[in-house]
């Protein structure tokens, strides 16, 4: 097997019920003043917020609110509301949402933790995060993996681009999953989440130097689960086994366990990352979007690879291996488009798509300073040429 270091230290309370334990949680890691950062009024709507802030009353912690997380959430708002808290002696930041809600609270605990850092500066690498207050997650969808995960990622207004940061000092200290919270979630929420879980562990499978084995079959069939569950949960939104399964599996594929050994591509990611930052496009789209025309574009790099995949994923009984990577390509295309996501850029923004191709490449490489990729590396022309299979 090759070399790897697991670290994953967050700790899990899943199942029905177990956001009582939030105030509980938020003692036992030291926190006495929390400020909870939550997106629309779907967690005011529903009583998880005042359920929250009575399990921290009952422990005698005091707590701040602050709602309007938006998604693909923006480091302006980030800095707000770290500016207009930094000097409240807050000592602990409780993410309640999705992986918005999640990522803005992190990047406000750098920005408590370091005030006279802008938060940008630290998402853009212009200034280290050497500390941060400590997180919890009380999670209502399951998506993005945040709740154990050591990145974040913020969109910038002002430079009209999306950065992701990774770090230890993102990873939080508890993450509270029930499926219940998730069952409200709107269908296309729902959809980009499902999305969102299979790419964080296809964007891990696909690399240069993939030989664990283990590695691999723990990849492999957490992408079954998925597909398997996101159906069902189609069909049955209150679900519990279906939610469940997807909830824990979120958490499995961003927390590093899909990838140990190898190298990580993302490509996808960094290919999306600029339809969002310019369409404001759920991130989930813009992964169906970029995935399938990413893989066309490569996979002769390690046909063997793709073949592998359609094989132990969709369960291709096809023998040749060209043949079958195509098949896995193709088969990834459908679900996706199955499950109601757009698929091409055309069906994404419209008309105006075949226009922006040249900006899309400009953003995505860092205005010509980049190249991104590691199953392939990518230059200006082959992020060109994708964007234009994606069409």
């Amino acid at each position: 097997m090759n070399n790897f270091e697991y670290w994953s230290p967050t700790k899990v309370l899943f199942g029905e019920g177990m956001a009582a334990k939030v105030g509980s949680e938020v003692k036992e890691f030291g926190g006495r003043r929390v400020l909870i950062i939550y997106g629309g009024g779907s967690v005011v709507k529903s009583g998880l917020l005042d359920e929250v802030k009575k399990s921290l009353e009952e422990q005698s912690i005091d707590c701040f609110c602050v709602g309007g997380v938006q998604p693909n959430p923006l480091a302006e708002f980030a800095q707000e509301i770290a500016d207009d808290y930094k000097s409240q002696d807050i000592d602990f930041v409780l993410g309640v949402g999705g992986g918005s809600a999640i990522d803005t609270a992190k990047a406000v605990a750098h920005g408590i933790a370091n005030p006279d850092y802008q938060i940008w500066d630290m998402f853009t690498l212009k200034q280290p995060i050497t500390k941060s207050l400590p997180v919890g997650v009380v999670l209502t969808l399951a998506a993005a993996g945040s709740e154990t995960s050591n990145s974040s990622v913020l969109t910038s207004v002002a430079a009209g681009i999306k950065r992701g940061v990774v770090t230890q000092l993102n990873r939080p200290k508890f993450a509270v999953m029930d499926p219940v919270l998730t069952y409200s979630t709107p269908k296309r929420h729902t959809v980009c989440g499902i999305i969102d879980i299979f790419m964080h562990t296809l964007d891990r499978y696909f690399a240069p130097d993939a030989d664990n084995e283990l590695t691999d079959v723990i990849a492999e069939g957490l992408m079954r689960v998925v597909i398997i569950n996101g159906r069902r949960v189609l069909e049955n939104p209150q679900s519990y086994k279906a939610r469940s399964e997807l909830l824990w599996a979120g958490s499995l594929a961003h927390n590093g366990l899909t990838g140990l050994g190898q190298a990580m591509d993302f490509s996808a990611h960094q290919l999306g990352a600029p339809i969002s930052a310019k369409y404001d496009t759920p991130h989930g789209e813009t992964l169906a979007i970029m995935w399938p025309a990413w893989a066309k574009y490569v996979y002769r790099t390690d046909i063997s690879r793709f073949a592998k995949y359609a094989r132990f994923v969709w369960g291709s009984i096809e023998h040749d291996d060209e043949k079958a990577a195509i098949e896995g390509i193709e088969a990834t295309k459908n679900f996706f488009s199955e499950i109601g996501s757009p698929v091409s850029l055309t069906q994404a923004i419209g008309s105006e798509a075949a226009g922006v191709l040249d900006e899309l490449t400009d953003i995505c490489t860092f205005r010509g300073t980049r190249t991104i990729g590691v199953f392939k590396e990518l230059d200006a022309d082959d992020i060109r040429a994708i964007y234009e299979l994606a069409l």
